[in-house]
Order: C-alpha cells, then sequence, then structure tokens
C-alpha cells in the first residue's frame, strides 16, 4: 500500500531571536494578515501557527543564525490581488525582488497568473500568486 499525502499541514520558517521573531510575526500577521493559530514556549523558545487557509505557516525564534538560500525556494501564497499584497510588503520596507506581472504558465491547458515577489523578514522569497 503507497502512503498518501493529502495536502502540506505546514512550511516552518526560524527567526534569529525574538527581535526577528517578532518582525516574523508583524509580517506575516501584522501586514499580510495570516490569523494565529496557536502559539507556545517563551524567549527563545517560542514557537507560532498562522493560518494561511491552506496550511500553517509554522515560525520559531530559535535559529542559530540566519540560514542561505537552500532547496526550498520560495512560498507562494494564493491571493486575490497581488497588487494590493506587495504594495502591503513594500510600505512595510520589505525589498520587492519583483513587481506584478501578468504570466502564462505553458502547461496544458495553459496557466495564467498575476504574480509578484519580495524577501521577508528571514530571507525567505515570499510570492503573491493570483490564478486570472
Amino acid at each position: 500500500m503507497k502512503p498518501k499525502i493529502t495536502g502540506i499541514h505546514h512550511i516552518a520558517l526560524k527567526a534569529q531571536g525574538l527581535e526577528n521573531f517578532n518582525e516574523l510575526v508583524s509580517f506575516y500577521n501584522g501586514i499580510l494578515g495570516l490569523p494565529i493559530v496557536r502559539k507556545w514556549g517563551e524567549g527563545e523558545a517560542v514557537g507560532m501557527m498562522l493560518d494561511t487557509g491552506a496550511g500553517l505557516l509554522e515560525i520559531f525564534a530559535n535559529a542559530p543564525d540566519r540560514l542561505g538560500s537552500g532547496a526550498l525556494r520560495h512560498i507562494a501564497f494564493e491571493v486575490e490581488d497581488t497588487d494590493v499584497c506587495l504594495e502591503a510588503a513594500r510600505a512595510a520596507g520589505y525589498k520587492v525582488t519583483m513587481e506584478p506581472t501578468d504570466i502564462v504558465i505553458a502547461s496544458d491547458p495553459p496557466y495564467p497568473a498575476r504574480i509578484a515577489f519580495c524577501i521577508g523578514p528571514v530571507g525567505e522569497e515570499v510570492e503573491f500568486f493570483h490564478v486570472k
């Protein structure tokens, strides 16, 4: 019997200390509006899960240092309005790496979308993806 994966439960990000953790909370909860589902611990052992609508984003404050680029290239959030999400991130001072752009993924059938990217609080690439 093959195992059955039913979806992504969560994606985890690790902040480097409490100040960076609070920046993650501010970005994902305060700016992008992801609701907090649960919190635990205190000090450097603090953690939290936020609801993305299709899975959870888990954040911790205990990264030993900033992580470099790895196998996970970016987090893509399905959004109602790519431009509004990117402007909220830009207004909060986050680096925009791709302005809102209409694309068509060359698949069968073609997959039209509007996308944009920014860099999040721990260096993660964040994509705002609106299916057209």
